[in-house]
């Protein structure tokens, strides 16, 4: 494996979104979800969407996206129709925290 730096230092952005779902609504948060995931598949400056699933018995989700600029996920995440697309989420969670990050290094498996 190999450590690779960003090709434009510090340019990427990791976010990094917990949300504890509400006892018995993992089929809602799951629908709410894919149209989420799907209309940001589309977002300019996006890269990839990842959702994490508990190994426990807590409800604690992880969704974690990459970007390429911080400017990028801003201006999704304050867009008229992104708060429309996330407003219908509040029902399916109880608490969320979002943590934001720029990439400065990463390891990646080396293909030989």
């Amino acid at each position: 494996m190999g450590t690779v730096q960003n090709g434009r230092q510090n340019d990427r952005l990791s976010v990094v979104f917990a949300v504890r779902v509400v006892e018995g609504g993992e089929e809602g948060f799951l629908e709410m979800y894919d149209k989420l995931r799907k209309s940001v598949a589309g977002t300019p400056g996006h890269i990839v969407e990842r959702l994490g699933q508990p190994v426990d018995d807590s409800r604690q989700w992880v969704i974690t996206s990459e970007w390429e600029t911080p400017e990028h996920f801003f201006a999704w995440q304050q867009s008229d129709d992104h708060r429309a697309l996330v407003a219908p989420l509040r029902e399916w969670v109880d608490s969320t925290q979002s943590l934001r990050f720029r990439v400065v290094m990463e390891t990646v498996k080396e293909t030989s």
